[in-house]
């Protein structure tokens, strides 16, 4: 995501923990998560020229739907 100067921002990996808690990650291991998502988010950003809040959001939504499928007993 670019902010008002054109520059790239990053999510604070706060931000992304509390995120990934509230789609169903468990909090004590919410902090490692948001740290490996950070950084895969990046490297898919450059490899697939795509934005970085792209790229977290992509990721953000495969946790999400992996924990959905987890809570059904798929």
């Amino acid at each position: 995501m670019t902010g008002p100067t054109g520059k790239l921002v990053y999510m604070e990996l706060e931000e992304i923990a509390t995120a990934l808690v509230r789609l169903g990650c468990p909090e004590e291991k919410a902090s490692e998560m948001a740290a490996m998502l950070d950084k895969r988010a990046r490297q898919l950003a450059a490899q697939k020229n795509r934005s970085y809040e792209e790229a977290l959001l992509h990721l953000l939504d495969l946790m999400k739907q992996g924990w959905a499928a987890k809570s059904e007993g798929m």
